[in-house]
């Protein structure tokens, strides 16, 4: 290549870099500048499909992960109870509102409670609370569009409007304290909805709205998550019920169990029909009069007309008895023509005590 040629290539890159430079710059829309709100920002990462479809997304690969991270014992009771808490809280909240409320469970999962502190959607309030019996505690987390719900129908919002959301500001001290009897109405349910296995009272702690300062567990801990909905006509939002499987430790047991229906495992009708009939059952009653101890050769050589001594005097007690349990004592003697006993005291109270 000559030098005329390498000056006519320079030349060509120069006038490429010059059309270039020259080259219009694209206008800025309206649209690119405008700032997302946080409704959109939420949508953006994720977090309003969380409970519904959040793993349609992963590969393969990742859920086998995920689901090695947070996979632990299943607890068929607590779906009941939950169940329970979804019918009690419906009739609570009506009361709570004077509205037409409507409460459904999203999801039941366990999660690192780690993991759900870095996904809970903010703005949000978080709600502390403790169970004594079990010297634990438990998270309630009450989403936006649920608190401005609540306050919108407790502060005689119109019907048939969304709940406003506003943005950019804290919470005021009325919305924390109108939240705060919400978080009672719902300890309140907690605790009758685990009436049936166990007396247990949740007594509210503290409100918090930043995640950091509501760490009720170590971040690796395995959680239970439970997901409500909650439906006020137009209005409504999302409770999340996060209890550690560290406060579950003291009921785990009861937690296992099987049983299904409202009155976990107990049939009212067939236990009266048990009861009657174990009343009208019949059994033998034994008087003893005397009790020995014989060698088995001396029984075996026994004979027709041979006697046994007996140690019992005529006016000694006797013992009525129904197989080996002993029940009375009372006196031998005769009524009318028939032999009969007397019943002088009673036996089980001191089979009971000794046993």
């Amino acid at each position: 290549m000559t030098g005329e040629d390498d000056d006519d290539l320079a030349a060509a890159w120069g006038a490429a870099l010059d059309q270039g430079s020259a080259a219009p710059e694209p206008e800025v829309s309206a649209d690119a500048a405008r700032v997302l709100n946080q409704a959109e920002i939420d949508s953006l990462l994720g977090f309003e499909d969380d409970g519904e479809g959040g793993n349609a997304s992963k590969t393969g690969i990742e859920r086998m992960i995920h689901s090695g991270l947070v996979s632990y014992e299943r607890l068929p009771m607590l779906e009941i109870i939950f169940d329970r808490l979804v019918r009690i809280l419906s009739t609570s909240l009506r009361n709570f509102t004077s509205d037409n409320v409507e409460v459904s469970i999203d999801s039941i999962a366990s999660q690192r409670f780690g993991d759900y502190l870095n996904s809970v959607p903010l703005p949000a309030m978080l709600a502390v609370f403790k169970v004594e019996e079990w010297d634990n505690f438990g998270l309630i987390v009450v989403d936006s569009s649920m608190i401005y719900s609540v306050v919108d129908v407790l502060l005689g919002g119109r019907r048939g409007t969304a709940a406003m959301r506003i943005e950019g500001r804290p919470y005021t001290t009325i919305e924390r304290t109108l939240v705060e009897r919400l978080i009672s109405v719902v300890l309140k349910d907690l605790g009758d909805a685990f009436a049936p296995i166990t007396d247990v009272e949740f007594l509210f702690e503290r409100l918090e709205v930043n995640p950091r300062f509501a760490a009720i567990s170590r971040l690796s801990n395995a959680c239970v998550l439970t997901r409500l909905r909650v439906d006020m006509e137009d209005r409504g939002g999302r409770l999340e019920l996060l209890l550690p499987y560290a406060t579950l430790e003291p009921v785990r047991e009861l937690l296992l169990q099987q049983f299904m229906g409202e009155k976990f495992g107990r049939d009212s009708i067939w236990e009266t029909h048990l009861a009657e009939q174990l009343r009208h059952t019949e059994v033998s009653l034994d008087v003893v009069l005397d009790q020995q101890v014989m060698p088995l050769s001396s029984v075996i050589a026994l004979q027709p007309g041979d006697r046994i001594m007996l140690n019992a005097a005529p006016g000694s007690p006797v013992r009525l008895q129904c197989g080996p349990v002993q029940l009375f004592q009372g006196e031998f003697g005769r009524l009318e023509n028939r032999q009969a006993v007397r019943i002088s005291d009673t036996l089980r109270a001191v089979n009971e005590a000794a046993a």
